[in-house]
């Protein structure tokens, strides 16, 4: 044995480590390829992704989030870039794919830095002023709104849609969202609040995008209970309940004894007659449409269709709450306890056909704060792909209700950023300097990407816009239809404040946490859920033991 050589074992054997530069390059490549898996989809003439998942099951999307919510990422710094289009969904529901694409540039030229050795925190530090500078540029660059500025927001519903399925679709499907965001948009203390919750997004296949419909009321896709109970029930009367209309059984375990074939009869006559009370009370209430959250007996079923009560069991809770929004009925979970008060009203309780299933429509209620909108397509990608365009069309309404903020697309804002963070490179100094001017080069990914996804040679669309811009039209963007520049303002191509600002800090955010990273241990066996393969009794090298 040689004194001082004894290697000393601090790791689990089989553990992998990365050190240094080697582990920042190997998460910057992971962070860039999935970065470029979503560009293409970027802008109108973005195109669009088939994602096959391990059952077959197909997905046809361009929106950023779902292509990377599909696809199973195994690497630790991809699984980031993945978490930033899901937080970008959740703030805005739109500018997943810009965020992404952004945090992948972002990293590119940080390597560039990196090669040069400058230190990965001075990077970092320099993005972080850049970020903070940007959002400055936007507010300074942005035009305000009115929640009552129809056409605007009609016009920002359609640009989220543009270049998706739902785009063909574009004006009928914008005018939806609007007036769905309009119907329950709520005013507390001169703030404007817009729960999209309150708005129920129903898919059925079958006729065409064209017959996408708002309801002003609930749809439950469910159907009455019994063929005997009206189809229709107008000027109706809604109950809701969360109980059960059957005879209770007891919570502990009890036995009856029955002796006698009288007594079974007496046993029976009074579980009918506790149902008849049941039905006798709803019927007393003056309500003539029960909606159930729970169970109906058979029997319950049978005494509401001969009262003339049209009912529906087991509906969601979700659906209930909207219910009670847009009927104004209260949810009752003890029958002996209606009052009229607890009744809610809408113009019409019906039954309908939708393609091969039959459907309960309550609409035509009053100041209802809860809407629905019945999606169609002549299969279910198209419908599935037009719901998401409708998802991002109701949230870019709802956060510029909110803001009351907007600015202009087609990377106008891009370039505005870029050239005044390269005017504040210079009051900096420093070689965080170096660090702001590659995050004013990376910014312009945005109108790179719809130059090159529209076949328009990038490098030439860049210097008219940089030359239009340094000239004050701050709103030139690219204008992949006719291959130039053009107002944003005049197309009306435009975005919520919100949707820029988010993307610029969830895309820093995750560039500075990936570029701090500066040793990877990986333990033996790590699966990309980060569990263990050969755990003990596995008969891996761990179950051997």
């Amino acid at each position: 044995m040689m004194t001082g050589k004894t290697p000393i074992l601090i790791l689990k054997e089989g553990t992998e480590r990365e050190k240094g530069r080697e582990a920042q390059y190997n998460n910057i490549r992971a962070a860039i390829a999935i970065a470029d898996a979503v560009r293409s989809t970027l802008g109108p003439k973005g195109m669009d992704k088939m994602l096959v998942d391990s059952m077959g099951d197909v997905v046809i999307t361009n929106d950023g989030v779902t292509i990377l919510k599909e696809i199973d990422v195994e690497h630790p710094a991809a699984k980031m870039i993945v978490e930033i289009a899901k937080s970008q969904d959740e703030e805005c529901g739109d500018g997943t794919t810009t965020a992404v694409v952004l945090a992948g540039e972002l990293l590119k030229y940080a390597q560039d830095l990196i090669d040069q050795n400058i230190h990965p925190t001075v990077i970092a530090e320099g993005y972080r002023l850049a970020s903070k500078k940007a959002n400055e540029i936007l507010e300074g660059i942005s035009i305000d709104v009115k929640p009552e500025d129809e056409e605007l927001l009609k016009r920002i519903a359609e640009t989220s849609m543009t270049g998706k399925v739902a785009g063909a679709n574009k004006e009928i499907l914008g005018d939806i969202a609007y007036r769905a965001v309009k119907a329950i948009v709520e005013e507390k203390d001169g703030k404007v609040t817009v729960d999209l919750d309150n708005i129920k997004v129903e898919k059925k296949q079958g006729g065409s995008v064209e017959d996408t419909e708002l309801i002003d009321g609930i749809i439950l896709d469910k159907e009455r209970v019994h063929p005997d109970m009206p189809s229709v029930v107008n000027n109706a009367k809604i109950l809701l309940l969360n109980t059960a209309l059957e005879v209770k059984k007891t919570e502990v375990d009890a036995q009856i004894r029955i002796t006698d074939p009288e007594q079974l009869q007496k046993f029976l006559d009074q579980e009918e007659q506790m149902i008849k009370d049941m039905v006798e009370k709803i019927k007393n209430s003056g309500a003539n449409v029960v909606i159930c959250q729970k169970g109906i007996d058979d029997l319950a079923q049978h005494y509401l269709a001969k009262a003339g009560i049209f009912a529906v069991r087991r509906v969601k809770k979700s659906d209930m709450e909207k219910l009670s929004k847009a009927t104004g009925a209260s949810i009752l979970t003890d029958l002996d306890e209606i009052k009229p008060k607890d009744i809610g009203e809408a113009g019409k309780v019906e039954e309908r056909r939708i393609g091969e299933d039959k459907m309960v429509f309550i609409t035509e209620c009053r100041e209802a704060k809860a809407v629905s909108i019945l999606v169609r397509g002549g299969t279910e990608h198209v419908v599935d792909e037009t719901e998401r365009g409708l998802h991002d069309a109701l949230s870019v309404i709802a956060v510029t209700m909110e803001d009351g903020k907007i600015i202009t697309g087609g990377g106008s804002a891009a370039i505005e950023i870029s050239m005044g963070l390269r005017e504040y490179a210079a009051t900096v100094g420093g070689r965080e300097q170096l660090a702001i001017e590659k995050f004013a080069d990376a910014i312009e990914v945005v109108p790179r990407a719809l130059a090159t996804n529209a076949g328009i040679d990038p490098i030439d669309i860049l210097i008219k816009l940089r030359k239009a811009h340094s000239e004050g039209s701050k709103h030139i963007g690219v204008n992949v239809y006719e291959s130039n520049t053009a107002d944003m303002l005049e197309m009306n191509v435009l975005e919520p404040l919100r949707v820029g600002k988010q993307a610029i800090k969830s895309a820093t955010e995750v560039a500075i946490m990936i570029l701090r990273i500066d040793d990877i241990i990986a333990a033996k066996g790590t699966t990309s859920e980060g569990g263990k393969q050969g755990g003990p009794g596995s008969m891996g090298e761990e179950g051997m033991y």
